[in-house]
């Protein structure tokens, strides 16, 4: 059975999550972990081993105190839910728990409320991101229903990339979602002709070994654009999709994409939840 892990810090935005990610459990009958990460301080000159002990002893008792309230949900109920607090000194760590639960998905929220970028950059869910060997889904909003009919592939198509669509359609396939792939043709020095890209997606869609590779190409949707993030949520919107995906460098975070260039009135009106792919 699969496993979902679910880092929280209690707060509305993290029920969010939990919601979620119940709904997708039920769907592909999963296991829930919920997680609640302390972090640990070294001890220091001005406080003795026996203070940081205590104070980690209390933080650890405030943890399952709240457990209790926060686990103590109807849409819950007939699901395998287990609770994790662990100390940590960094979400380096949190791969730790994802291996020692054998997770296949993170599902977190995030607490920015003016727009994707600062909903993930410099955040928790961003460190997150960044050291999470597993997908991981952000979650911005509150999830009423399971509705995950139609999700939009966006990528540059490089070789990079070629992981990444393999484990896109792997959950798109579990998911039972339709697949809809997405190049950004941004304006300015990354523009590229129709030839460009023809024989860009022409040689990706050979190097992943798939044999209706003129299927493939032609189903990829060429969207031009002032900018790549603008033209991922543009794209989004005007098919009415309900998730994005995302491949994402592992040490650059999704900052390399989004920093300094998205939208802010785009950003701003999306709730749709973005799965990212580490590349």
């Amino acid at each position: 059975m699969k496993t979902i892990l679910v880092p929280t810090d209690f707060s509305q935005q993290s029920e969010n999550a939990l919601r979620a990610a119940a709904l997708i459990a039920k769907h592909q009958s999963a296991n829930l972990v919920v997680v609640h990460m302390i972090a640990s301080r070294d001890a220091s000159f001005t406080k003795s081993q026996n203070q940081n002990v205590q104070e980690t002893v209390f933080h650890i008792r405030l943890a399952e105190k709240n457990f209790v309230d926060f686990l103590n949900k109807d849409y819950l109920k007939d699901l395998s839910v287990n609770q994790v607090i662990t100390k940590h000194a960094g979400f380096k760590e949190i791969n730790d728990v994802i291996s020692e639960h054998k997770a296949s998905l993170v599902v977190m929220s995030s607490h920015g409320t003016s727009g994707l970028h600062e909903m993930l950059i410099g955040s928790n869910t961003e460190k997150v991101i960044r050291y999470s060997d597993v997908p991981v889904l952000v979650i911005k909003d509150e999830v009423a229903t399971y509705k995950m009919g139609v999700g939009v592939f966006a990528s540059d198509f490089s070789e990079e990339s070629i992981q990444a669509y393999k484990t896109a359609k792997e959950y798109f396939k579990d998911w039972e979602t339709e697949m809809r792939m997405v190049y950004v043709n941004p304006a300015g020095s990354k523009f590229k002709n129709s030839r460009e890209i023809n024989d860009m997606l022409t040689n990706f869609f050979k190097k992943t070994g798939e044999n209706n590779v003129s299927e493939l190409k032609n189903a990829v949707s060429i969207y031009s654009e002032h900018s790549i993030p603008k033209g991922i949520f543009n794209f989004s919107k005007d098919i009415n999709a309900d998730f994005i995906v995302i491949p994402t460098h592992a040490r650059k975070g999704i900052a390399h994409i989004l920093k300094g260039s998205l939208s802010e009135d785009v950003a701003n009106s999306s709730t749709i939840p973005v799965l990212t792919l580490k590349i």
